[in-house]
């Protein structure tokens, strides 16, 4: 990353536990899966194993009112994930207070970047 930049994700936290929480990560892992139609491939993308990329969508399943991910077993048809509508809400409020998150630092910043070296 280039020493000019900045990057800000948010990390929301539902409870205690850490499956009870959403952020950078499983947010990447969602726009994998609804890019490429894959649990495998999107953890492989992001260098995890198929078991825990497995583990984060049963938990962001398990922690909204509706699934997150469908996905039907591989097998003859291949299988394959997408998300659900509920999924495609959620990674789009995540993506807009990201957003909203950058735009609230920028003047900030921008004064701490003319600090650095």
């Amino acid at each position: 990353m280039p020493r000019d930049s900045v990057q800000l994700s948010p990390r929301l936290r539902f409870g205690a536990a850490p499956r009870e929480a959403f952020g950078p990560g499983k947010a990447e892992l969602l726009r994998l899966i609804a890019a490429g139609g894959s649990i495998r491939s999107a953890a492989a993308q992001m260098g995890m194993s198929y078991n825990r990329a497995w583990t984060l969508v049963r938990d962001m399943n398990r922690l909204f009112r509706g699934p997150l991910v469908e996905a039907e077993r591989g097998g003859g048809s291949g299988g394959g994930a997408t998300l659900t509508p509920t999924g495609r809400k959620v990674l789009a409020h995540y993506d807009r207070m990201e957003k909203a998150c950058l735009a609230a630092i920028r003047a900030d910043w921008r004064s701490l970047r003319r600090l650095l070296r």
